[in-house]
């Protein structure tokens, strides 16, 4: 098998390098490069869209969640990504009219918090906060795809070489295409994870039997799982509080996302592209619970890198499991880059100079912020949920301050807000690492920190009076 990989690894590889030198047309301006000329269709923003969400996690992470915790991990991510689809509408047609009203380049989400609230100390604190938290989301990309090669193929190479490997190719086509380069590999990338997690799914449906009996079996096996707060606890109320407002507020606090809304190329566009995207949300995750079901009820208590090594490799054939692995690697790749290209041109924001000058210092950050990933990656756990739930609830702190930036018309109000705000992230990440407590009050923080910093900016605008 590996030897099928090595040449189905080799023609993806040369297929993306490939779309990313056919990107290279047009002038190499920060616009072009870093927002791929600002003119992307309903139909490959949706791809584009689905392929910087649904990422290795979906694949990898969900599958072990359903099997862990059970089918409360549906309301988890599913109804938390159904009301994430109204937010992409809301929060797209006002930044986009945010950003023609006020006659402001977007670059990213940093330089116009800089633009808005007439502050350089904003724009690094923006910075500031979506470094800390996509770091580590781009890790889990990393590792979860090195940790299931590692288990696949253990005489092949070690996993900080997997690791090494991944983050190589996506620099290198990055690097070369920009944006455009990615969203074309998006495309690929987005049909692939469609068609890998479907074909697994329905694999893993048809060994019980059909719904009714894979329900019948879980229940024999652990019938916690069929009901919240699952068999570990972890789905209480407040937990799905937290990660829907988490999952909710991705389109106004995660870069890649709100730069995908300012690309499209009119306000139609963008309605279309969110529809469908709520359409693909349910497509690519309802067979992620078949899969942790199959778990549930066969592998209940590998670790997850065995369980996936088993159920997407080792009981499938060996085509199938060829294709898998090739879909893994895809989702990692693509969500990695957009990431990472995002954190280039939040950086780009910021940078004041002559635009190629500028490029080129935003095109080395991100060679940077790869090495930063892969250094976390190789030192993170396995938990990739939870990683990745911890990086949407940390830039959710944000959102008030990119709400008062947008809507406020209050200069002094939008000043006030940045203090809180960073005493707000520091709070979180003091939460996270266990040296502040998890919740105050009885509210985890999560869901405590944006609902203060949310009550704070809504007096302010109509308290603090510009003098």
């Amino acid at each position: 098998m590996l030897q099928k990989l090595l040449i189905a690894g080799t023609i993806y590889v040369l297929i993306i390098i490939g779309l990313a030198m056919y990107s290279r047309k047009g002038e190499r301006t920060s616009k072009n490069y870093l927002m791929a000329g600002s003119s992307i269709g309903s139909l490959i923003g949706m791809f584009t869209f689905a392929a910087s969400l649904f990422s290795t996690f979906t694949l990898m992470g969900m599958p072990d969640f359903f099997r862990v915790h059970g089918v409360g991990a549906w309301i988890f991510l599913a109804f938390s990504d159904a009301l994430m689809v109204f937010g992409v509408i809301w929060f797209g047609y006002y930044l986009r009219k945010s950003v023609k009203e006020n006659n402001h380049e977007y670059l990213g989400m940093a330089g116009y918090m800089e633009k808005r609230f007439e502050s350089k100390w904003v724009g690094y604190l923006m910075f500031f906060g979506v470094f800390i938290f996509l770091v580590p989301y781009v890790a889990i990309q990393i590792r979860g795809v090195s940790i299931f090669l590692n288990q696949a193929f253990p005489e092949a190479l070690p996993l900080w070489a997997w690791a090494v490997g991944l983050v190589f190719v996506m620099l290198v086509y990055s690097e070369l295409g920009g944006l455009k380069a990615i969203i074309y590999s998006d495309i690929l990338q987005g049909a692939l994870l469609l068609v890998v997690v479907w074909i697994i799914g329905v694999f893993c449906l048809r060994s019980f039997g059909g719904m009714e009996e894979m329900f019948n079996q879980v229940e024999a096996k652990n019938s916690a799982l069929l009901s919240a707060p699952g068999p570990k606890g972890l789905f209480s109320l407040q937990f799905f509080i937290g990660s829907a407002m988490g999952i909710m507020l991705l389109p106004f606090t995660q870069p890649h996302i709100s730069t995908r809304i300012m690309i499209m190329k009119d306000n139609k566009s963008l309605y279309r592209m969110a529809l469908g995207l709520g359409f693909f949300a349910i497509l690519v995750i309802l067979p992620t619970a078949f899969i942790g079901m199959y778990g549930a009820v066969n592998y209940a208590d590998l670790s997850p890198a065995e369980f996936l090594g088993k159920t997407l490799i080792t009981d499938q054939p060996e085509m199938i499991a060829v294709l898998v692995t090739i879909g893994l690697i895809a989702a990692a790749i693509s969500t990695s880059d957009s990431l990472l290209f995002a954190l280039g041109g939040e950086m780009r924001s910021l940078l004041k100079g002559e635009d190629a000058e500028m490029l080129k210092w935003a095109r080395v950050a991100i060679v940077v912020f790869g090495l930063v990933s892969l250094v976390f990656a190789l030192l993170s756990n396995d938990q990739l949920v939870l990683l990745a739930r911890t990086s949407f609830a940390g830039t959710s702190i944000l959102a008030p301050l990119i709400f008062t930036g947008i809507l406020s018309k209050n200069p002094a109000a939008r000043k006030w807000l940045a203090i809180p705000t960073l005493l707000g992230l520091l709070i979180f990440i003091g939460s996270s690492l266990n040296v502040l407590p998890k919740s105050f009050v009885g509210v985890r923080a999560e869901i405590i920190i944006p609902i203060v910093l949310g009550v704070l900016a809504l007096g302010a605008n109509y308290v603090v009076k510009d003098k």
